[in-house]
């Protein structure tokens, strides 16, 4: 990817996206918030790093949310093959665990931008903070923290 895109004003975006999906045995589905619908929906829901430069963009990295209704089931996700050591992390901990990935690779971004499901985060936000990485994130009103 750098080889082709590699910028020092790249942005880096977290987003967060869902792919309706019918039935209960793939891998994440349940009834959620899905952006693609509009509105709580049986889904499945993921995290998605966009590396966005002056060359060109691509999504270096995504993330599966697995529902507590999921990680709380080790029966359903050893029949599914999710890996035993998988948790609950909410959205904003999948993202951090992208950008740790992406870090750990060399990737540099210029600053990092979400919505408010990110910038919501507080922990995230100090996160960031305290590498010294720049962010454009949304910050709800009733954010209070």
């Amino acid at each position: 990817m750098l080889d082709y895109l590699d910028d020092p004003d790249a942005i880096g975006v977290l987003d967060e996206t869902g792919f309706l999906k019918k039935g209960a045995t793939s891998v994440g589905v349940a009834r959620q918030d899905c952006g693609v619908a509009g509105r709580v929906e049986n889904c499945r829901a993921g995290v998605v790093l966009t590396y966005a430069s002056a060359h060109g963009q691509t999504l270096p990295d995504r993330a599966r949310y697995l529902p507590r209704s999921w990680t709380d089931d080790p029966e359903r996700c050893r029949q599914a093959r999710v890996p035993a050591e998988r948790t609950f992390a909410t959205t904003s901990a999948l993202a951090r665990q992208l950008l740790e990935r992406a870090y750990a690779a060399g990737v540099t971004f210029a600053a990092i931008a979400g919505d408010s499901v990110y910038g919501d985060d507080r922990e995230l936000r100090q996160w960031l903070e305290a590498r010294h990485q720049p962010s454009v994130v949304v910050i709800s009103s009733t954010e209070h923290r």
